[in-house]
């Protein structure tokens, strides 16, 4: 099991007002490599902040490229950035091994120069800070990506960067395309879109997307003891998902830690009976309840 000092630490550093992502991300890996020293990684992400920094105090300017509505500015900055982690260092989006654990790792991604959207956006959120550029996570359905905003007062939109596609700026009009899979109001104004469907991820929100996917690659790939271990981990950062809690139980039941399983459970069928979606979730709450009947004759049986 994980250790308790882990989940303390990880939790101090998600919640912490501080707008570093890389400290608890590192955390994350300790899952999969326990005696990791996040201590390079931190000086490898410095080291790439500071040359980038050189790289976009030193853009030229690119007012007859900037698209329209676009700050010349700012996309001066982020095609310097770009260039930079996509063209020299060579960050790429792992397509061919979308699955692999590895890319939901912040030290195999600096390693490797590959993962998914959601560390990718990372690393180029991390990255743009120490380079003096703003720059936050968009919790977009289906595709993690990143807004660097316009200067304040200024006329213009705000930039969205795909980090797994290189960096690719994606129009108001692709993205809306994108998202119809997903909404059946085609006729949202844009205060509706930008607000609906790019929402500001904050901190605990990123580094939850992150723990969500890969308990789903643990989980498929019956890793269960990881998966318990990265749900110790969503539920330090959002105590209030209690489905988190239920999944917790049901990854103790499988592990055979019976009584863990049966603390957890009980506690998911109370909370869950007070919340608004209980009726919608009857049959999964009788479900539950079955479990729940079957542990406790097991706990009383070994006591």
């Amino acid at each position: 099991m994980i250790r308790p000092q882990l989940v303390r630490s990880f939790t101090h550093a998600a919640l912490s007002p501080e707008p570093d992502l890389a400290v608890a991300a590192l955390m994350i890996a300790r899952v999969e490599y326990p005696k990791l020293d996040a201590g390079p990684y931190l000086d490898q992400l410095d080291a790439i902040g500071s040359e980038a920094r050189a790289r976009v105090a030193d853009a030229p300017p690119l007012d007859a490229e900037a698209p329209t509505g676009v700050d010349p500015q700012r996309y001066a900055q982020v095609m310097a950035l770009n260039q930079y982690l996509f063209g020299e260092m060579r960050f790429v989006g792992n397509e061919l091994n979308y699955e692999d654990p590895r890319n939901s790792f912040l030290n195999e991604v600096l390693d490797r120069r590959t993962g998914i959207p959601i560390t990718l956006a990372l690393l180029y959120i991390e990255i743009a800070r120490r380079a003096g550029v703003q720059a936050e996570g968009v919790n977009f359905p289906g595709h993690f990506l990143v807004r660097c905003r316009a200067r304040r007062g200024s006329p213009y939109e705000d930039l969205i960067i795909d980090a797994f596609h290189g960096g690719a700026l994606l129009s108001r009009e692709l993205l809306r395309r994108q998202a119809a899979a997903h909404s059946d109001d085609e006729d949202e104004d844009v205060e509706d879109f930008e607000s609906r469907l790019l929402p500001h991820a904050t901190k605990p929100q990123i580094l939850a997307r992150m723990l969500l996917n890969l308990k789903r690659l643990y989980v498929h790939m019956h890793s269960f003891p990881q998966a318990r271990d990265v749900t110790e981990l969503l539920i330090a950062v959002d105590p209030s998902a209690i489905n988190e809690l239920r999944d917790r139980g049901l990854l103790a039941y499988h592990l055979k830690d019976f009584a863990a399983a049966l603390r957890d459970l009980e506690a998911y069928l109370r909370l869950a009976s007070s919340s608004d979606s209980a009726a919608s979730d009857h049959k999964e709450h009788a479900q539950i309840w079955e479990h729940v009947k079957t542990l406790r004759k097991r706990v009383a049986s070994l006591n």
